[in-house]
């Protein structure tokens, strides 16, 4: 499947209609390479919404530019007459929601076509996509290899061509790191964008809605019709600051030589990139280094009652949850300085694009995490560091491929932005892909 923008000029010249799009789409869900990829596939409301857009089409009554695209959605989101499981178990006999989730009802509202809901880590709790209930999404571009959650059936519904688009959740990363991992473009959107969170949570501090696509402009697309009266800033020549410190310089070779071949790049185009020491992402990376994260106070205060009980949880998920048994105790530094550190973040980028990589480290096995509970849990934490301390920091951000022609493993190169400020993020992000691929062409 190509991307969104293609699809729906498609459709309105008349080359396909979102009927054969929904029957490809659903075909490609069930191939074998596909496994594990959606929980649910919605094919009787797919084909419904299909044939009423088809038909609106037909007599020129689009409800927007993508009209007739096909879109799916984690498993954390409702979606009528289907259960909405957060990738356990332990929801899989639930009753199945009596209305979408509101964001789902806006894309309705907007044409797009529900096709399914996709696979996750258990209740969003890991960066890594593993589930051992459901099943792992395969990493398109090495099946070894872990896909990144926790949104990994989103990430890799579209990196496989099932969908355009696709929504998912990040908490930590979960959004941001699986499309790195997969090697397409994730956007987490600045908490409440797309208006209050009804999916179902993990963090209500942290979590924010995201999406999955292929090229920045059906990112910009989505966002449009999502928000038709959004502010749209000027497109310029971003300035951007690479951090100095772990965020830039901890990372395996080949990774710091994505980065760098990136940074020379954007710098070649005309880019004003600075190298610059960020006090207020130091101090929140050590806030959680000593007193615990965010994410796992309040996971533990959601599914603590869990661990006493007989509802089946994953043996990753009951470890995580232990381990912070106690983190509502110390974590009362972090949550005392959110404000004053986000603020902070905010001054010392002023117009500029925070550039890193999205993560450190290559995917690691799939098998040989399952073996060892604790290379396990130390992959889970290491593949979150950077974009936990943006989460944090309440961040906005894009991860992008970083341009390399070898085959095998990918780590994004990653465009933050204050909270809020999601127009300057994706039209830096936007800008980007245009000096990419002019260079490539």
């Amino acid at each position: 499947m190509t991307t969104a923008t293609a699809l729906a000029r498609a459709l309105t010249d008349g080359e396909t209609t979102s009927a054969q799009l929904v029957a490809a789409a659903i075909d490609r869900a069930r191939q074998p390479d596909s496994a594990a990829v959606l929980i649910t596939v919605t094919g009787e409301r797919a084909r419904y919404q299909a044939a009423a857009s088809d038909s609106r089409i037909a007599r020129g009554a689009r409800r927007g530019p993508l009209d007739g695209v096909p879109i799916a959605w984690k498993d954390v989101f409702d979606v009528q007459g289907a259960v909405t499981t957060c990738g356990s178990a332990s929801h899989l006999h639930d009753e199945p929601a009596a209305v979408d989730s509101h964001l789902v009802r806006r894309a309705h509202n907007v044409g797009l076509v529900t096709i399914g809901k996709t696979n996750l880590s258990e209740f969003a709790f890991s960066g890594l996509g593993i589930n051992r209930y459901f099943g792992t999404p395969v990493n398109p571009l090495d099946l070894e290899l872990v896909p990144g959650g926790s949104s990994s059936g989103s990430a890799v519904a579209v990196a496989r061509g099932i969908v355009p688009l696709a929504v998912g959740t990040d908490t930590s990363g979960s959004v941001r790191v699986p499309a790195a991992l997969c090697g397409i473009i994730g956007y987490r959107a600045s908490p409440g964008r797309y208006g209050a969170h009804d999916f179902a949570p993990l963090s209500a501090t942290l979590d924010s809605a995201g999406v999955f696509a292929t090229t920045v402009e059906d990112l910009l697309a989505l966002d449009r019709v999502l928000l038709p009266t959004a502010s749209r800033s000027a497109p310029a020549t971003p300035q951007f600051v690479v951090p100095v410190g772990e965020w830039s310089e901890d990372t395996e070779p080949l990774i710091a030589a994505d980065f760098a071949a990136a940074v020379t790049e954007l710098r070649d185009a005309g880019a004003d990139i600075r190298f610059r020491h960020l006090p207020p992402l130091a101090e929140a990376a050590k806030l959680m280094d000593d007193n615990g994260t965010i994410v796992g106070a309040e996971a533990y205060r959601l599914h603590g009652h869990r661990l006493g009980s007989t509802m089946p949880i994953e043996p990753a998920t009951r470890r995580r949850l232990e381990s912070n048994r106690h983190t509502a105790d110390s974590i009362g530094p972090v949550y005392a300085r959110t404000t004053a550190l986000r603020a902070e973040f905010a001054a010392e980028l002023g117009a500029a694009t925070l550039l890193c990589p999205t993560v450190r480290r290559f995917p690691p096995p799939i098998a040989d995490l399952q073996s060892d509970p604790d290379r396990y849990d130390s992959a889970n934490i290491e593949i979150l560091r950077t974009t936990m301390a943006l989460s944090y920091l309440g961040a906005c951000g894009v991860s992008v491929p970083a341009a390399v022609v070898r085959p095998g493993p990918r780590a994004g190169i990653l465009l933050s932005r204050p909270s809020g400020d999601d127009a300057a993020l994706l039209d830096s992000a936007a800008w980007l892909q245009r000096v990419t691929a002019l260079r490539r062409s």
